[in-house]
């Protein structure tokens, strides 16, 4: 039985419930639909891991005995202000998958079978979302795993508590589904999955080290450092490193870093907000 016929045998007929409800169950469907295909490709949870945990093992081994974090060149100390950044990037770096899935959705005509079904219009891109950030919070989990393995631990500098650091991992994977959006906005605006998976993660090269991530943001030039601080990507790390109690929390000038949690929500639902509108745009006029 393939996906779509799947997906056309559970999906609710139109005019049953409130539209919103429809919308919810179909995009549910979808959702269960992507997360069936990821468990029978199971390399692609598997090759999400590898990677972050290489940048960790790198970043750790290699460079960590020639960074300095305030006046400190301690391997130890390194990594614990390294984890932040190599949490958020992995996060983000999810909206490769999503642009890529999306495309190659379009590619084979998947999504015009799912536009002649009565299913509410942007429940496919909610659903390939939320099925994505099932993915990164299986990859998230992995990560802090092998990361408690190296030797990173919460609270290094500061005292943290569970709350904190649940709230952490919570801020961490707002940003990574509100940047599944930008990813699909990608997906949906290329032709085939290769171009989709090169422009869903080039872009990502400069924000994430461009930020606070893998440096002290105060040892860069200024006008570099205020673009840094004013970074969305920047905001979460910075919040997330606060509340893990790790050390490297740079004091700046900058509203974003000094109220980093509340910038970090603010951009994230600002990026939903923006991109879910442009993508569910696109999905409309391409699917006209």
């Amino acid at each position: 039985m393939s996906a779509a016929t799947e997906a056309a045998q559970t999906a609710a007929p139109a005019g049953s419930g409130s539209s919103v409800g429809q919308s919810l169950r179909d995009s549910l469907v979808i959702a269960r639909r992507n997360l069936i295909r990821m468990t029978r490709i199971p390399e692609m949870v598997l090759f999400g891991v590898i990677q972050p945990v290489m940048f960790v093992v790198l970043f750790t081994y290699v460079f960590g005995g020639s960074m300095q974090i305030g006046n400190s060149t301690d391997p130890d100390v390194y990594k614990d202000f390294l984890m932040a950044g190599i949490f958020a990037q992995t996060v983000t770096f999810a909206t490769a998958g999503s642009a890529a899935g999306i495309a190659d959705d379009m590619q084979k005509g998947l999504v015009d079978r799912f536009r002649s079904l009565p299913m509410a219009r942007g429940a496919v891109l909610t659903g390939r979302t939320v099925a994505d950030l099932v993915q990164t919070c299986i990859t998230v989990l992995v990560l802090a795993i092998v990361a408690l393995l190296v030797g990173w631990r919460t609270g290094s500098a500061e005292p943290t508590n569970a709350g904190k650091v649940l709230g952490a991992f919570l801020l961490l994977l707002l940003l990574g589904y509100a940047f599944t959006w930008i990813g699909a906005l990608i997906g949906l605006s290329v032709r085939t999955p290769e171009a989709a998976t090169s422009g869903g993660i080039i872009w990502l090269f400069p924000v994430t080290f461009v930020s606070n991530a893998f440096v002290d943001s105060s040892k860069m030039t200024p006008w570099l450092r205020h673009i840094a601080e004013w970074n969305p990507f920047s905001a979460t790390v910075q919040a997330t490193r606060e509340l893990f109690g790790n050390p490297g929390v740079v004091q700046s000038d900058a509203w974003p870093m000094q109220h980093p949690v509340w910038a970090s929500i603010i951009w994230s639902v600002l990026i939903i907000a923006v991109f879910r509108t442009l993508a569910v745009r696109k999905y409309r006029s391409a699917a006209a």
